[in-house]
């Protein structure tokens, strides 16, 4: 399957409701993958959190060890599908959220380290 990129989440998305991710992030950096991927366009991960409030997402606990998984689990997956690392989106205006750290979630496809 030919993917264009992956698509970030977090867990107070309305949408998500137990569904609409392949892969779920939690605050410790555990990572827990659906039974099989479910868009035929992109991989969906979503980070347990609510980036959306500022109040909230300076609260979450965790936080580099969350995105450091996101980050490896990131490239694993585009190296296991031959898609780029950087075609990240964002769900939608209010997912992840206005206080997501993207500038966090650093990723370096040159040498597999991030």
């Amino acid at each position: 399957m030919e993917y264009k990129g992956f698509i970030l989440h977090h867990s107070r998305c309305p949408s998500i409701n137990g569904k609409g991710f392949d892969f779920w992030v939690a605050k410790d950096g555990e990572i827990y993958a659906g039974p099989l991927l479910t868009d035929p366009d992109h991989i969906h991960v979503c980070l347990e959190g609510d980036y959306g409030e500022q109040e909230e997402a300076s609260q979450l606990t965790g936080r580099k060890e969350q995105l450091f998984a996101a980050g490896k689990l990131i490239l694993e997956l585009a190296a296991r599908y031959e898609i780029s690392p950087l075609l990240i989106e964002p769900h939608s205006n209010s997912c992840p959220g206005v206080f997501f750290p993207w500038n966090e979630l650093v990723i370096y496809p040159a040498d597999g380290y991030h």
